[in-house]
């Protein structure tokens, strides 16, 4: 497992749509714990894989719950419900927070 660059905005890849991955291979799953010490030593709770460079749909998330490190491929939101507004962050526009509505449960 390894460290990576957080991509950082005005970077192009942040601007891109990601791919869907196909295949779940070794590669993707390292790319999934590379992601997961990087998101950690950065003291982030997401990071998703273009802030990384790489344009795939790969995510974690680790909100410091129950349910611990979530790793996700290809994720989808088919059900959502409630709301909530809170201060947000992004590990790849460091020191700029702003309020954003969400929702409550995905």
């Amino acid at each position: 497992m390894a460290i990576r660059i957080i991509v950082k905005e005005p970077d192009e890849v942040l601007h891109k749509k990601a791919k869907e991955v196909t295949k779940i291979t070794p590669n993707v799953q390292k790319l999934l714990d590379d992601m997961a010490d990087t998101m950690y030593d950065a003291d982030g709770v997401g990071l998703a894989a273009p802030q990384v460079g790489i344009l795939k749909r790969l995510i974690v998330i680790d909100a410091g719950d129950e349910h611990g490190l979530i790793k996700m491929i290809n994720p989808e939101i088919v059900e959502s419900e409630g709301e909530q507004f809170g201060p947000e962050g992004c590990l790849s526009i460091p020191g700029w927070n702003g309020d954003v509505r969400r929702a409550e449960k995905v």
